[in-house]
């Protein structure tokens, strides 16, 4: 890794410059690319539960909208946000829309992309609503394929994980 993921430069879906840093403070950081027109968008229900759980415990939850995968979030970021707030009750921050692979990918990504899964296959993001679990110090605790829910014993196993003192 190049630099402290957490410092690299972000912007919120509402326009704000932000960091993970600023986002989280000392909290754990789940970060999901997601995708309102997607069979795994229910993921979202399971998004919120985790964040609601886990809030003061140590971890913040944050999307990150793309579009990348078969056009499958075309919005532009105050539909995505309305949708995610009415739809789903999301109240964890979202990102303004970014490219998770590819040459357009941001760089936040394109550092993410170097961690192996459980697997140890690194490389593209798979599909929407691939996980990334990243330690307060700036470390990639676990990667987390999309087809497994966000209350998969592999997730909540990893994030307890991470916030154990």
């Amino acid at each position: 890794m190049t630099e402290n993921l957490r410092d690299i430069e972000l912007t919120l879906n509402d326009g704000t410059p932000t960091t993970l840093n600023t986002l989280a403070g000392s909290d754990a950081v789940l970060l999901v690319n997601t995708a309102s027109k997607c069979g795994l968008t229910v993921q979202y229900e399971g998004l919120q539960a985790l964040a609601d759980e886990y809030a003061g415990k140590g971890l913040t939850v944050v999307g990150a909208p793309c579009n990348q995968s078969n056009g499958q979030e075309p919005g532009t970021d105050e539909e995505i946000r309305d949708f995610a707030c009415t739809r789903y009750n999301v109240s964890f921050p979202l990102l303004s829309k970014l490219e998770v692979n590819g040459p357009g990918a941001h760089p936040l990504y394109k550092e993410l992309t170097t961690v192996p899964d459980s697997d140890g296959e690194a490389g593209d993001v798979a599909w929407n609503f691939e996980k990334f679990l990243i330690t307060p110090d700036g470390a990639v605790a676990a990667r987390i394929r999309p087809k497994t829910e966000p209350q998969d014993p592999a997730v909540t196993e990893a994030i307890e994980t991470v916030l154990a003192p």
